[in-house]
């Protein structure tokens, strides 16, 4: 970061109730670029990858399959999931790269409560010292270290322990995250497991024709995915709870869609500008991707059961 952008970065103020810190521009193309060339047909929840502005005040900090943002402000960041644990070296690399310091950040959020986004999420507290905010059944999960013996992708990921984390906050529906002037605001968004969180904020750029102020809409994954033996179909409560995620996604607004696996929202793509950074239709098209796994699995099942 340079001397004048981090002038410009001092300078600002908070733009208002829910409104972040005005930063220099836009999604940053050639970062980006390196992210896609350093990332080619890798796979591995744990691949590190350069940082890149997403827009304003918000940057992807992430792994090349895992999406990992920090959201910065002069008096404190906030960190939106926190990857695998091996990952963490190159989280807080990314972190120093953009110039900002990992003890800044006061808070740590996530999306759900398997391995692959919070499996880092002790090591990254205990490196930042930032306090952890949690849905109760995320918190429920992270406490033990151990994946819920309900979950549907039990039997598949029952081998990945998870660190054991004490959450220092407890989030109830449409609970704000504060740090400075940043405010991220939680809802929950059930199905994929059953402590899925999602986040919303606003992140404000300089540009050529004045500032201008976007939503960040974390959007959490919403897969319908299932291992041997479970079956959604012997499940209806997850199936109603699945249809109550997608109709609410699909009500939103979502001016910049990430998604905790950056390639189910096409994100380098449009931070590349090969598609638009912010489409209309971008959650309700989400929702409908999710709606429609999830019919395509229980039509499977009741398939098998008429063999």
């Amino acid at each position: 970061m340079s001397a004048r952008t981090r002038l410009i970065l001092a300078a600002c103020v908070a733009l208002g109730p829910g409104l972040a810190i005005a930063a220099p521009a836009g999604p940053d193309r050639a970062a980006t670029s390196a992210i896609t060339e350093q990332c080619a047909g890798k796979e591995d929840f744990s691949e590190p990858a350069p940082p890149a502005r997403l827009y304003g005040n918000t940057y992807y900090v992430g792994t090349c399959t895992v999406s990992v943002l920090l959201v910065t402000s002069p008096q404190g960041h906030v960190l939106v999931n926190s990857a695998t644990e091996k990952a963490v070296p190159s989280i807080l690399a990314n972190i120093r790269a953009l110039g900002f310091k990992p003890e800044d950040i006061h808070w740590i959020v996530s999306s759900h409560e398997h391995f692959d986004h919070v499996g880092g999420l002790a090591a990254l507290a205990r490196a930042t010292g930032a306090k952890v905010a949690l849905s109760a059944p995320a918190a429920a999960v992270l406490a033990t270290g151990k994946v819920d013996p309900a979950d549907s992708q039990y039997t598949d990921i029952k081998d990945f322990p998870i660190a054991p984390v004490k959450a220092d906050r407890i989030l109830t529906p449409g609970a704000v995250v504060q740090a400075g002037p940043l405010r991220l605001r939680a809802s929950f968004t059930p199905g994929h497991t059953t402590g899925g969180t999602s986040w919303s904020w606003q992140s404000c750029a300089i540009t050529r024709f004045g500032t201008r102020c976007r939503t960040i809409s974390y959007i959490d994954s919403i897969s319908a995915l299932a291992a041997q033996p479970y079956r959604f179909s012997d499940h209806p409560e997850v199936v109603a709870r699945f249809r109550r995620t997608f109709a609410a996604i699909a009500a939103r607004r979502c001016d910049v869609l990430v998604t905790p696996h950056p390639s189910a929202s096409n994100l380098f793509e449009r931070m590349l500008g090969e598609a638009p950074l912010g489409p209309k239709d971008a959650c309700k098209r989400y929702a409908a991707a999710g709606r429609k796994r999830l019919n395509a699995s229980l039509a499977k099942e009741a398939a098998e059961s008429r063999k």
